[in-house]
């Protein structure tokens, strides 16, 4: 383990950069394109997270396009922790890899809405309160088939749980701030909510390519 200060600003921007380059790895884009030869940013709601991939090509695919993204982020995490164990430096990581993913230094800083990144990096820094912000959204998810309005919920919720079981505030900086990128990244779907024509879950299906 490296005797690092946690202010250490060349530890922290690494960190951010580490944390960063992982988040950034568009799992769907590169999943849909092996798989099946398309671009899913063209297809659905054009964007390359989980659902639009269900919707798409459905559940198996995008199995595998949640597993990656949440992979992706607590990879990073890991390493930062089995390299320093410093709260801070973890959460910048964390908040690298998260931005990462909304901002990908793949596709030009453009990426996915940061749910499923999101969720396993709050499984592997604050499992209680990823365990509510779960709950929350298959609660909202299997009552009303709202995506979108069950991940905005249950991001809200991860902040408000990291609050309630006490954990580092270093921590609870990530979540309040991922919070508030996850609801500013569903303004579309908040716009369709409230006017009610957001499209509700449903799996689609595509022929994997020859």
């Amino acid at each position: 383990m490296l005797t690092v200060c946690d202010t250490d600003i060349y530890a922290i921007v690494l960190c951010f950069i580490a944390g960063h380059l992982c988040g950034s790895v568009p799992s769907g884009l590169w999943l849909c394109k092996a798989l099946y030869g398309i671009d899913i940013r063209s297809v659905g709601s054009r964007n390359i997270g989980t659902t639009n991939v269900f919707r798409t090509a459905g559940p198996l695919p995008a199995a595998l396009v949640l597993f990656c993204d949440i992979a992706k982020g607590v990879i990073a995490v890991a390493a930062v922790r089995w390299l320093f164990a410093a709260p801070v430096l973890e959460a910048v990581c964390a908040l690298g890899a998260f931005l990462g993913h909304n901002f990908s230094a793949f596709l030009g800083l453009k990426g996915g809405k940061g749910v499923a990144t999101g969720v396993g990096l709050l499984l592997f820094l604050m499992p209680k309160a990823a365990a509510v912000a779960v709950a929350v959204w298959l609660a909202l998810v299997l009552t009303t088939r709202y995506v979108s309005l069950g991940s905005i919920i249950a991001g809200c919720a991860a902040p408000a749980a990291a609050w309630y079981f006490s954990y580092p505030p270093p921590y609870l900086a990530f979540a309040f701030f991922a919070a508030f990128i996850v609801v500013l990244r569903h303004k579309a779907n908040i716009e369709r909510l409230l006017a009610g024509s957001e499209p509700k879950i449903k799996a689609g299906h595509l022929e994997k390519k020859s």
